[in-house]
């Protein structure tokens, strides 16, 4: 195992590394094949893409999936987050160098970066400090262009329906419910909405339109969740894109173009492999949100790790009211069951649910006050009986920043034990895997403890399944359909996706669906708006309110601080 140096530059970081690009230009990192062979891969078996990244090759991604999956999975989840994130990669990270560090065969799986907050206001998805995958340069820009090609079979599919319109439309689409946007992989809150087609008659048929994020793409969730390349290929072909004059879904394979679509993402669909700081072995792909979609790496890369490693170590979206309870109703059914959960929490998080404080007032939540820390550990008790409702142990990761108090510390973690959790401090992002040791021994000692059991059965009705979610999951009252809503659960119903499961989408600074309702809401009733189907990736869509699927830069947007010299090194990037 490679130990990352505690300093960068000379500098001291007992309170920190001066910055994530120092220390990620400060390691040396592995040559990429010493870290495939970890995981029992050879040199044919792996395409490399540059230094320290490769592709599996279809073939060992073949041999990897067939396999036994099983390894011990690690679910790292976390508390109702602040709009800053408590920390999930990097504790994700920094415990599978941990395992690594107790001498178990370990693997990390996180999604891919979207250039959408790279630019924006919360940065890349890659960890941080002494807890980050490498390059860290690369994979929070261009990587291996697996966004890119999202974003290109995406956009053909939409010329393609557009070309179909102008072309005669033989399979009679209703201009007026075409559901399938456009794609862009950068914040542009002036395409939210579009009119298409304009100029003329051989300019096309105008209609309105819109731009939607790629991580908010339907093809991200496909690419996620799909087995092998023939299953890619059938989930892209039933995708609903529009509806024809009778209200029956109109198909890419309707529009026969399904195979270029597949394509395009034919290497997109391989596993990147990167390692860590310490040069334990990950896996960086996909990317889907975890509102809209299920909010994790893709399915193969878990698969993958879980047949060559001991230990995989993998990342769900958000608290776990979204990420964990996707998980368990969409992925766990496709064969990676958690053994054991991590939920993240923080002293900041905890602070801002015992304040009730909505928007987070960064300012007041830097005051030190043990007080609100105690009177906010009820969201991530929560948190963790979510987890446990499923049948998962769980563990408390304490994420450790720099300007923690100890009295808040000590206040959050004895909270918890009072309350016969479970619960470590991790110091990752200063320290590395050894910052994650004693999270690592906790996660070893309960993992495979429980009995993994989802929460509805996929023949319930649609009905049934939200309200179960609502109920058990958010701790709603009930459930109410406006705007719709039922028409659209009977359509969804009809066109024959009633027997999968959900996906709701509400707001992540809350269980409830109003982000202002922080702590542990109590008698409220979630508001349904629209539900619709998300069939090439195989689960229905339910939306509480509006989905920001194209985000807007920031007042101040990162993009202003980012910079490259005429040797082409990179500045102001994290």
């Amino acid at each position: 195992m490679v130990h990352a140096d505690p300093t960068v530059d000379g500098a001291d970081v007992a309170d920190g590394p001066e910055s994530d690009l120092a220390v990620a230009r400060a390691a040396t990192p592995r040559p990429i094949e010493e870290v495939a062979a970890d995981l029992g891969l050879t040199r044919d078996e792996i395409e490399p893409r540059g230094d320290g990244i490769a592709k599996l090759t279809q073939s060992a991604v073949r041999s990897a999936v067939a396999g036994e999956h099983d390894g011990t999975t690690v679910l790292v989840t976390g508390m109702t987050p602040t709009p800053k994130g408590e920390g999930k990669t990097v504790t994700s990270v920094g415990l599978g160098q941990a395992l690594s560090g107790l001498g178990e065969s370990a693997a990390v799986a996180v999604r891919e970066p979207s250039l959408g907050p790279v630019f924006g206001i919360k940065g890349g998805a890659a960890g941080g400090g002494y807890s980050q995958v490498l390059p860290m340069e690369a994979i929070n820009l261009h990587f291996t262009g697996d966004i890119h090609a999202l974003t290109a079979a995406h956009n053909l599919i939409s010329a393609t329906l557009d070309n179909h319109l102008h072309q005669g439309n033989d399979a009679g689409i209703d201009v007026r419910r075409v559901h399938w946007p456009r794609a862009l992989d950068v914040n542009d809150r002036a395409l939210r909405e579009a009119v298409v087609g304009l100029g003329g008659p051989a300019r096309g048929v105008p209609r309105e339109d819109e731009f939607v994020i790629t991580a908010a793409s339907e093809l991200m969730a496909v690419l996620g969740l799909a087995e092998d390349l023939a299953d890619l290929k059938e989930r892209i072909g039933r995708i609903a894109l529009a509806e024809d004059a009778d209200g029956n879904p109109v198909t890419p394979d309707d529009l026969d173009v399904t195979g270029a679509a597949t394509a395009l993402l034919r290497d997109a669909f391989r596993p990147n492999l990167v390692q860590t700081v310490e040069g334990v072995p990950a896996f960086v792909h996909g990317g889907p949100f975890a509102n809209i979609a299920h909010g994790t790496n893709t399915l193969v890369a878990d698969r993958v790790g879980a047949s060559l490693a001991d230990y995989l170590v993998t990342e769900a979206g958000f608290g776990a009211d979204l990420g964990a309870e996707k998980f368990a109703h969409v992925v766990a059914r496709q064969g990676i069951v958690p053994d054991v959960a991590v939920v993240v929490a923080t002293v900041r998080g905890a602070k801002r649910h015992g304040l009730e404080m909505w928007p987070a007032d960064f300012d007041t939540l830097d005051a030190t006050d043990p007080e609100a820390v105690r009177a906010g550990v009820d969201n991530v008790k929560r948190h963790v009986e979510i987890v446990e409702s499923f049948g998962i142990p769980a563990v408390v990761a304490v994420n450790v920043f720099p300007d923690d108090a100890e009295s808040e510390l000590l206040a959050l973690e004895s909270t918890l034990s009072d309350a016969g959790i479970a619960v470590a401090r991790s110091t990752a992002y200063r320290d590395g895997g050894e910052g994650a040791m004693t999270l690592a021994e906790l996660v070893r000692e309960r993992a495979g403890t429980g009995a993994f059991e989802p929460l509805y059965d996929l023949d319930a009705p649609l009905r049934q399944k939200i309200e179960t979610v609502a109920r058990e999951v958010y701790g709603a009252h009930g459930v109410e359909y406006v705007d719709g809503a039922d028409e659209d659960l009977d359509r969804v119903e009809a066109w024959g996706y009633g027997d999968l499961p959900v996906c709701l989408s509400k707001t992540p600074y809350s269980f409830a669906d109003d982000p202002s309702l922080t702590g542990v809401p109590e008698g409220w009733t979630l508001t349904v708006r629209e539900v619709s189907p998300s069939a090439g990736a195989g689960f229905v869509v339910v939306k509480t309110a509006d989905v920001m699927t194209m985000p807007g830069l920031p007042a101040e947007p990162a993009a202003e601080d980012i910079d490259v010299d005429a040797d082409g090194d990179v500045s102001g990037l994290f």
